[in-house]
């Protein structure tokens, strides 16, 4: 079925430079960057007036896929292969039988392992998991997840209860993981068939930040180290966590030099196992940056220290980064704050603004370009 809000061309892509969709409340901007990422414009905005959660081209293909909400039309997956003129919105939808639960939100899109080139995972509210097989022709809710026997026990957030995170072993097709506000962390060894919690050594936000129940905690972030088998991070309501071991245990490392526990975005160093950058935030009742800066604290060792990065960065700035707002590749970090501004770190660890006035970003995930 067409989609109603089709594509808007600017302009030509920057030769070897790299892609940037950036998801906002009002529509999905793609940008394109110069090698150094310090020269940028917009290349075309597609969906209008569709809030993107989270937008990504699948590697496999070159096919952008937008988790992609409506006030009328609803949540759905927009599919685009001609690099974002054209869309069809995903309409065939199936639940287990005799189940009343219904998608609420689209949240994360996440390619299937490399050896199933049809297979596509999206994330959403309530805490649901689809799988589709056929390039998101169809898509099938998760049943592990969906009657999982710690059900009654998760928190509905304040975003609701939304799957945002969701990461496949690229060395295990059947070992993956996912995220969950606020249920906490869970892993599949068999392709999402059966669930375990994992969240040992993880403070629960709610009710009382001093316990360690197997569910219940509000992970806002979590990434798989492609480099590194075993290694997870995750930026959660009450810090930030590193696991060595597949998520069995975690060791908070926020303590080290971070502001704040609380925080959103993530983003990590694809070719260094011990680098990760956070966005602190000042606690779950401001939902802006600490202190008024705007600032991103960056790890070389794993957590065992951290560094501050604002060369560039308005100060001061009361603003917001959202936990799908960043992104990472081999050559930078990217984020991009709800009042509307996409940052990109270059050469000297110096930020640039590679937009700005841009209704509020939802999302960022960047990619090569061209393809």
């Amino acid at each position: 079925m067409p989609s109603c809000a089709m594509g808007f061309r600017i302009g030509n892509a920057m030769a070897d430079g790299v892609r940037a969709l950036v998801g906002t409340r009002k529509g999905l901007f793609i940008l394109a960057g110069d090698e150094h990422r310090r020269e940028w414009r917009i290349d075309s905005l597609a969906l209008g007036g569709w809030a993107v959660y989270h937008a990504m081209v699948d590697p496999r293909d070159g096919v952008v896929y937008a988790a992609a909400n409506h006030l009328v039309y609803g949540p759905t997956v927009q599919r685009s292969a001609d690099d974002g003129a054209t869309w069809t919105r995903s309409t065939r939808w199936s639940f287990p039988p005799d189940t009343d639960v219904k998608l609420d939100a689209a949240w994360h899109l996440t390619s299937g392992h490399a050896s199933q080139p049809e297979t596509l995972w999206l994330g959403g509210d309530p805490g649901l998991l689809f799988r589709s097989d056929d390039s998101g022709e169809t898509w099938h809710a998760n049943t592990g997840l969906l009657t999982h026997p710690t059900r009654e026990s998760w928190i509905v957030s304040a975003g609701g209860l939304s799957l945002h995170s969701i990461q496949v072993d690229p060395a295990d097709a059947n070992r993956m993981f996912v995220a969950i506000s606020a249920a906490g962390i869970l892993r599949s060894t068999d392709a999402g068939e059966t669930w375990t919690p994992i969240n040992d050594g993880v403070l629960s936000a709610y009710p009382n930040p001093i316990t360690y129940p197997d569910v219940g905690q509000c992970p806002h972030k979590l990434l798989l180290h492609p480099a590194l088998l075993g290694r997870l991070w995750q930026q959660n309501h009450t810090g930030v966590y590193r696991s060595e071991d597949y998520g069995d245990s975690w060791t908070r490392v926020d303590p080290n030099g971070v502001p704040s526990d609380f925080g959103f975005p993530l983003m990590l160093d694809p070719a260094d196992p011990d680098a990760a950058y956070v966005i602190p935030e000042k606690s779950y009742e401001f939902h802006w940056t600490d202190g008024g800066r705007l600032g991103v604290y960056k790890t070389r060792d794993a957590g065992k220290s951290w560094q501050l990065l604002d060369d560039g960065l308005p100060s001061p700035a009361w603003t917001a980064v959202l936990r799908e707002a960043s992104a990472s590749d081999s050559q930078s970090v990217y984020f991009g704050t709800q009042s509307g501004s996409l940052f990109a770190l270059t050469e000297g660890n110096q930020w640039v603004e590679a937009a700005n006035h841009l209704p509020s970003i939802l999302s960022v995930e960047v990619t090569s370009w061209p393809k």
